[in-house]
């Protein structure tokens, strides 16, 4: 056969998988693009959270499982085999708050929406103002535990509480945390610019690494922070420090300049550019 008979592609491709992309149609594409996208966004809920080490010792199994079946090691793949069978079935014990999350966001019809903005001005007043009630406790050395609604509904928690529906304000959050009263001791819940609810019961967190130092107030933070994607901001009784918990993480020791960072993306969208979301991502990896 002559060598000017044969052409380009198959230069460039196996036949096979030339024949693979041509069978490849519109819908083909868009399907492998809904799964990539529900793929990267489960990635994005368990990034940075124990549940990620997890996976990655799944997927090691996983390997380890293939490799021993190429290798024909009988033995070792009977049993890699029967382990990752009996993971597969414990899967949603260990990874139910991140189930629960995924259901929930599911259920609201957020999972790929974002929650409802406030304007440019309403959202700096509310940040003021938290900001101003935050380290005026700080100072007081007054115990404060402020849980800020996200995507995830916080009916359940707010159901344990009193429910107020309130304005916020700072002169108000400074009221409600005075020492010796009712709600003093309890998480208040705000939603947007109103606080829904105050004097709320919040689930301790069951992480037992966590320093001796942290009460709690502070490990009821970060159990509430594992379980959805509120942002919970925390003021310490006995040293006035200010943290927030977010994700099953603690942060300590925030500035006002620092606290406004967290808050900010909350209350207000940010236009992000598309040279922005590569950089972070690049960032990330």
């Amino acid at each position: 056969m002559d060598v000017s008979d044969v052409s380009f592609s198959s230069l460039m491709l196996p036949g096979q998988l030339r024949g693979i992309f041509m069978t490849i149609g519109p819908l083909d594409v868009l399907d492998i693009l809904l799964v990539a996208i529900i793929f990267y966004k489960m990635y994005e809920m368990l990034e940075d959270t124990r549940a990620i080490t997890i996976v990655k010792g799944l997927i090691v199994l996983m390997v380890l499982t293939m490799a021993a079946n190429l290798m024909e090691l009988h033995a070792i793949y009977w049993m890699l085999q029967k382990f990752v069978t009996l993971l597969f079935v414990a899967l949603p014990i260990v990874f139910q708050p991140e189930l629960r999350r995924t259901l929930e966001h599911l259920g609201q019809g957020r999972f790929f929406g974002k929650s409802v903005f406030l304007n440019d001005e309403e959202a700096r007043s509310l940040v003021k103002e938290l900001e101003s009630a935050v380290f005026r406790l700080s100072k007081q050395k007054i115990g404060a535990l402020i849980v800020l609604e996200r995507e995830m509904g916080l009916n359940d928690i707010c159901a344990s509480g009193i429910q107020i529906d309130g304005l916020v304000t700072a002169d108000f959050l400074m009221n409600v945390f005075i020492p010796n009263t009712p709600l003093h001791d309890g998480a208040i819940v705000i939603r947007g610019k109103r606080l829904i609810a105050a004097g709320c019961l919040l689930p301790l967190t069951d992480n037992h690494s966590l320093s001796s130092e942290l009460g709690t107030r502070h490990r009821a933070a970060i159990g509430l922070s594992e379980q959805c994607d509120a942002l919970v901001v925390v003021v310490s009784e006995e040293t006035g420090i200010v943290s927030v918990c977010e994700e099953g993480r603690i942060v300590r020791s925030l500035d006002p300049e620092q606290l406004r960072s967290y808050l900010r993306p909350i209350f207000k969208q940010e236009s992000v550019s598309i040279k922005e979301i590569v950089a972070n991502w690049r960032m990330k990896k």
